[in-house]
């Protein structure tokens, strides 16, 4: 992933993977959108949207960082502060 990645782009990034990974209706995928709550993910999903979003930014996440994270607003501000870096 380039470094130059704008906050809207990592979002839209992550929608296409919650669309085709988890077969999430795009109608649902809003930045405030709880992950758990709105998209009705479970923790065995949580991990598995990690490792794609980590595979895609080739960067990794300490456990505290994704234990911290709740919405899809929440997972793009950690995704830009880590290609920002």
């Amino acid at each position: 992933m380039a470094n130059s990645c704008t906050k809207e782009e990592i979002f839209n990034k992550i929608c296409e993977i919650l669309e085709n990974e988890f077969e999430i209706d795009k109608s649902l995928l809003k930045e405030d959108a709880d992950i758990f709550e709105d998209l009705d993910l479970d923790s065995i999903d949580a991990v598995d949207l990690a490792a794609r979003i980590q595979q895609y930014s080739q960067k990794r996440f300490s456990p505290e960082e994704f234990k911290q994270i709740r919405t899809l607003g929440d997972v793009v501000e950690v995704l830009y502060k880590h290609i920002s870096e």
